[in-house]
């Protein structure tokens, strides 16, 4: 059984040369905030939908 070609003097000595400067900063743009939405349904409303969401998914499974 097979796995295709695996030559080990490919995998010595591998060294990767970084720019540090060059790096994406991930944190570059945080932000630190509240998210808030109006809406005119209640929140049973809104659970009601999610519920029904919910059962949609259980009948693609059939």
């Amino acid at each position: 059984m097979g796995f295709g070609s695996y030559d080990e003097s490919e995998q010595q000595d591998q060294t990767v040369d970084t720019d540090d400067d060059a790096a994406v900063n991930v944190h570059e743009n945080d932000h630190d905030g509240d998210v808030s939405f109006e809406s005119d349904l209640s929140t049973d409303d809104l659970v009601g939908q999610l519920q029904d969401m919910k059962g949609d998914d259980a009948d693609d499974d059939e």
